[in-house]
């Protein structure tokens, strides 16, 4: 491919080009995990300091980088963040995760949510996505993210984590029309804030349906998989070329509807074989993931032997590689970086083995 050294090279996966090694990054790269991090949250223990002050966001960010040279380098934010400026006040407890205050149970309180503004609003972001083009040239892709609709609202209906969600499923059962309407409204503001970090320099955007796992097939279909649509068709019609990652947590059963939302990519957990995964999503959308984040426990051995088994099963055109979901909090730092140099060496252990 004619210049392709100038293209990096998630970017290059995420297009779909074959490639010798699958690019790698790892979800919350950057966080407990790393003594840096744990040191820095010392001196700013509000997230929201952490996330929102430029200079440390950008500091954050760039810690697995310069640790461990991922070839995916991701915004440090929340998927909350955008929530304050469409009219829904929160704070991120730590520990305890996004608290919204008050929670939305209302028609009245949905209809004064007003459009995002993210110039406005979001002010930190520019600065953010600026600096980690200019800190990572062309050696790595700048990874945007959002919540998507059903989850954002879920939280804000919720007014904070919930492992039953009663609150969103007793308002999408009873009272749809409200629901909808929040989650139009929502959409609406998500994608907004997808071209936003892109115009910023995000050249890969990662869209989180972190409870969409909780609901049934037809539910999903009612209340997640249009508004995933929403976003993602707004995006392209402004954006057609900057490729979109779609997570849902716990989503064996769902893989199918997710190739359905729009994205380019699927996020695929550790529940699935990812031979499975490939065969289930069919030839047209790639794949990210799927080591159990547990694994990175184990031997090096071991960690090696299931690098190398996803890898293969992935095949060598359209995987990135990663964890089914976020690393753990007390997960050694030297197994985090024998997974980096392990990815990166893949083509030659394939080839030895």
């Amino acid at each position: 491919m004619t210049g392709s050294a100038e293209i990096p090279y998630l970017l290059r996966a995420a297009r779909g080009e074959a490639l010798e090694r699958p690019p790698v990054w790892m979800m919350r790269q950057a966080g407990r995990y790393m003594k840096a991090y744990r040191d820095l949250r010392e001196k700013y223990p509000s997230f929201r300091e952490r996330s929102e002050i430029p200079e440390v966001a950008i500091e954050v960010s760039l810690q697995p980088w310069r640790a461990f040279k991922p070839d995916g380098v991701i915004l440090f934010s929340d998927i909350v963040t955008p929530l304050p400026g469409i009219g829904i006040e929160m704070d991120i407890a730590e520990g305890k995760g996004p608290i919204i205050d008050p929670p939305i149970r209302s028609l009245e309180q949905v209809n004064q949510l007003h459009p995002l503004d993210p110039e406005e609003s979001l002010p930190f972001i520019k600065p953010i996505l600026t600096t980690l083009r200019q800190e990572v040239k062309n050696e790595a892709t700048v990874l945007g993210f959002v919540g998507a609709p059903w989850t954002l609202a879920a939280y804000a209906v919720e007014g904070k984590g919930s492992k039953t969600y009663s609150v969103i499923k007793n308002m999408a059962f009873s009272e749809p029309t409200m629901l909808h309407r929040l989650l139009e409204k929502l959409s609406d503001a998500i994608a907004t804030y997808v071209r936003y970090q892109i115009d910023c320099g995000a050249q890969v955007v990662q869209m989180f349906d972190s409870w969409a796992g909780q609901l049934s097939p037809q539910d999903y279909d009612t209340f997640a998989l249009p508004y995933q649509k929403r976003v993602f068709e707004q995006v392209r019609q402004t954006h057609p070329d900057t490729p979109l990652i779609l997570l849902v947590t716990g989503s064996g059963g769902l893989l199918e509807r997710m190739g359905q939302s729009g994205a380019n990519i699927v996020s695929v957990d550790w529940t699935v074989d990812m031979a499975d995964a490939r065969r289930r999503l069919g030839p047209e959308i790639h794949v990210q993931g799927n080591l159990d984040p547990g694994v990175l426990y184990g031997s090096k051995d071991f960690i090696r032997d299931r690098i190398l088994d996803t890898i293969r099963k992935a095949g060598n055109r359209g995987h990135i590689l990663n964890l089914g979901h976020g690393v753990l909090p007390n997960t050694p730092e030297e197994n985090v970086a024998f997974f980096f140099e392990t990815a990166k060496q893949a083509d030659q252990l394939l080839a030895m083995a």
